[in-house]
């Protein structure tokens, strides 16, 4: 069944490829039930009719009363994930397992998705010259704004789902990001365990954006220290990791009833077991944020000394450059 979820959204298109993994209408039809759609704390949601089940190639769903507000383009079962990619007028959705929560986002007539995929884009700006690590590549929406941002860039992403990665090279212009741009930068992917000795590089990374899920929770090795100090192995000197650690419970997905009302103090990441994890790995040399987007609670986590917040800022283009004001040093008492 697919899931309700609720959120406003937007994308660019990306390029078509044929696959034969791809469940798809033909040509894409607009669904008429409107569902009061959830998410858990750890994705953006939006406001968005989906359909009560999947419809395959020789099930296409009826237009009704010629609603074409969106259409679900391809819908499937793979090995880890139940897969839905979502077209409306403004954008182009990812959603996936059993929560349906969006991971991979891509507006039409905008860069910036107002969420925590934007802040990746900023890491780049404080690590060494180098390749650049993406754990849990999903649909590519980091990997996209981090190339039209930092066109030089070399991206290397790990995604365990090879399904996934066929389903993102049609819809969601993976393919384009594999090609080399006029700056030389490019994605190269791997499909394979994030977390296993392999997914490395000679030399090390300069930067790992970590952002791995799994069934609406955080995979529960990122809550433990030897997890980070593992990957942190993988790092260049100087290199840091940026981690998309979730809600308040980044262990846990939102049940559905709205936002979660909390404290947001100087100690209000000790409420999340991902960040605790990161602290006492790296004490002292961790910094985090919490997401000031009107329905996340998302917090981020980024590794090594506290930045300086102004030279950071002054070397990245709004909305950047003011995001980025809001890091704070993580201290355990």
């Amino acid at each position: 069944m697919v899931m309700a979820m609720a959120l406003p959204i937007s994308m660019k298109h990306p390029s078509s490829l044929a696959n034969q993994h791809l469940c798809r209408t033909s040509p894409p039809q607009a669904h008429s039930h409107l569902l009061p759609c959830t998410r858990g704390k750890s994705r953006p949601s939006i406001r968005l009719p989906l359909p009560r089940t999947p419809r395959a190639l020789d099930d296409p769903p009826a237009a009704a009363d010629g609603d074409a507000s969106f259409a679900v383009l391809a819908s499937m079962q793979s090995q880890h994930n139940e897969i839905v990619v979502v077209d409306t007028p403004e954008s182009r959705v990812l959603l996936l397992d059993s929560t349906h929560n969006i991971h991979s986002l891509l507006n039409k007539d905008q860069k910036w998705t107002g969420s925590y995929w934007d802040e990746f884009a900023s890491l780049p700006a404080i690590v060494p010259p180098g390749p650049i690590g993406i754990f849990g590549l999903g649909g590519g929406t980091a990997a996209h704004l981090m190339l039209q941002s930092w066109p030089s860039l070399h991206l290397e992403g790990w995604e365990i789902d090879d399904i996934l990665i066929d389903i993102a090279r049609e819809y969601f212009g993976l393919s384009g990001l594999e090609q080399s741009t006029q700056a030389g930068g490019s994605l190269s992917v791997h499909i394979g365990d994030a977390l296993s000795p392999s997914a490395t590089v000679p030399g090390g990374f300069a930067g790992i954006i970590v952002d791995l899920f799994c069934d609406g929770k955080i995979l529960p090795q990122l809550k433990e220290i030897s997890t980070w100090l593992d990957m942190n192995k993988k790092l260049m000197p100087n290199g840091r990791i940026m981690v998309n650690c979730g809600g308040v419970h980044g262990e846990l997905s939102d049940g559905g009833d709205g936002p979660t009302n909390i404290n947001v103090s100087d100690a209000s990441w000790m409420q999340n077991s991902t960040i605790k994890a990161l602290c006492q790995a790296f004490p002292d040399k961790l910094s985090w944020k919490r997401l000031k987007e009107q329905e996340s609670e998302n917090y981020l986590a980024l590794t090594g000394p506290t930045p300086d917040l102004n030279s950071w800022s002054a070397a990245l283009p709004s909305p950047l450059s003011s995001n980025v004001k809001h890091w704070k040093p993580c201290k355990l008492a």
